[in-house]
């Protein structure tokens, strides 16, 4: 353990006032870094420091502490984030450049900045990933004349709180005990109960909200994962050991794939607004319907299973890998909607949002990079697959609660004398389907086809793969 550096530390947290009203932020993102951040405090003043609360221009606020204290050094992580930010972080370089501060940015995760080619990318992160995890100060020195700032509540910036159920304990103490508790048992499943919404909510990780704010690293999270699956090699056969080996091998995978998507956004900057193939986007056309908009983002579409998938997000800010899949690819293949703006839904309606995995897969499901294979998720299939029996669907939408096993999935086969039986008379209590899924994504998924045949296209793809594409064939993506 260490001491902090002997010259007085300030800890400062700036909240951009721009982010206030942006499209793809919700106030569920601010209140989840304020409560983080009020955890982050109480363990600097433990050792001693002080933290200070900033809202608006950080240029601004380096200027007045400057005035006072005289800054010798700025120390910051490379964040990896939509235009606006890398504008900010330039601005702050350029502040220090002419007053003569140190600026020093510290890489984040296994995001490479400045990446000459994506052929060395795996083992620069890898590289990365395998050094030490830097061990905290036991004391820090602030100014003497300083003293930590009260974090604001979030209605003091004009936003309302939005409860969600189920939200995850802030800060780092509960993300490291969220990593122990897959580890210890949780995650023995992790490669088979991934894929349901019903079994992923203990198999999978639930990391992702502590890491889309930095409570914890994916070094850190790659370290004690590795040393978990030593453990359960020195003896596979022993009985808390069984299950194990296939479960952490897939989910070390999806530790790179969180690096290898954000690195898309390191170098494209405009992933939530442009396509990564905009020759394809533009063959495609896609329009807005705000009808189907509308029911697709509150989950009134007619598709059980949809529907409960799209509640139970909006409800707890969370839902598995594959069926955030299969909420966009139904907007842009069965609905044909544009991806921006449904993007942009569901990057306010994540807990965990982070602008370089969301992008980057929301363009992949709606098909516009030209170099992902077009993934049109069937509803009915992901319905009877995930959620045989239906609990789920009945759980989150309640109108159908008493609906028999052999309607749950298509209530509208039911005739009306048992709409009236079941209690759930359509286009009453619940809607008809808003298209005919089968024949509308079948011909989204033609009209896909189409577009990605098309010369342009493919010659924009092969500059897509050289820039973004992966080196190595992995699979899944979700934390």
């Amino acid at each position: 353990m260490a001491k902090s550096l002997g010259k007085p530390i300030i800890c400062l947290f700036n909240l951009d006032a721009v982010r206030i009203g942006r499209p793809d932020v919700d106030s569920i993102h601010i209140q989840w870094e304020l409560d983080c951040l009020r955890a982050l405090k109480a363990d600097i003043e433990a050792i001693g420091g002080v933290l200070l609360f900033h809202f608006g221009d950080i240029v601004d606020k380096l200027k007045e502490i400057h005035r006072k204290n005289s800054i010798d050094s700025i120390y910051g992580n490379q964040e990896t984030g939509l235009q606006w930010s890398w504008d900010r972080d330039k601005s702050v370089s350029s502040w220090c450049q002419k007053e003569g501060v140190r600026f020093v940015e510290f890489p984040t995760n296994g995001v490479i900045r400045k990446l000459e080619s994506r052929d060395m990318w795996k083992q620069e992160r890898d590289l990365r990933m395998e050094k030490s995890v830097i061990i905290p100060p036991t004391e820090i020195t602030p100014p003497f004349d300083i003293e930590s700032d009260k974090i604001p509540n979030i209605s003091d910036f004009g936003l309302v709180e939005r409860s969600l159920i189920n939200r995850p304990e802030p800060g780092e103490r509960a993300a490291t005990a969220t990593l122990q508790s897959f580890l210890d048992e949780r995650g023995r499943n992790y490669r088979r109960g991934m894929s349901s919404p019903i079994s992923a909510q203990s198999a999978c990780s639930r990391l992702s909200p502590f890491i889309s704010v930095g409570c914890i690293s994916i070094r850190q999270i790659l370290q004690h994962t590795k040393k978990k699956l030593e453990a359960v090699k020195r003896d596979p056969r022993a009985r808390e050991n069984l299950g194990w080996t296939g479960s952490l091998s897939s989910f070390q995978s999806r530790l790179a794939w969180h690096c290898h998507f954000i690195q898309r956004l390191e170098v494209e900057l405009t992933l939530d607004s442009i396509a990564m193939n905009p020759e394809i986007d533009s063959h495609l056309n896609r329009s807005m319907d705000d009808l189907r908009y509308q029911a697709w983002a509150k989950g009134r579409t007619g598709w059980p299973f949809f529907d409960a998938c799209m509640r139970s997000l909006i409800a707890t800010g969370w839902i598995n890998f594959r069926m955030r899949g299969m909420l966009q690819s139904v907007a842009s293949y069965t609905l044909w909607l544009p991806w921006q703006l449904t993007g942009l839904h569901l990057a306010k309606s994540f807990l965990d949002y982070e602008p370089g995995i969301h992008w980057s897969q929301v363009q992949m499901q709606s098909g516009v990079t030209g170099i992902n294979s077009i993934r049109a998720y069937s509803v009915s299939k992901q319905s009877r697959d995930q959620d045989p029996d239906g609990d789920f669907i009945r759980y989150w939408v309640e109108e159908l609660r008493d609906v028999p096993t052999s309607f749950i999935h298509e209530p509208w086969l039911m005739d009306l004398n048992q709409q009236k039986e079941y209690g759930c008379i359509l286009d009453v209590d619940y809607p008809r389907p808003i298209v005919d899924e089968k024949v509308s994504r079948k011909e989204g998924v033609s009209r896909s086809y189409s577009a990605k045949s098309q010369p342009g296209v493919k010659r924009r793809s092969r500059l897509v793969y050289k820039l973004h594409g992966s080196r190595k064939r992995q699979r899944g993506a979700g934390n």
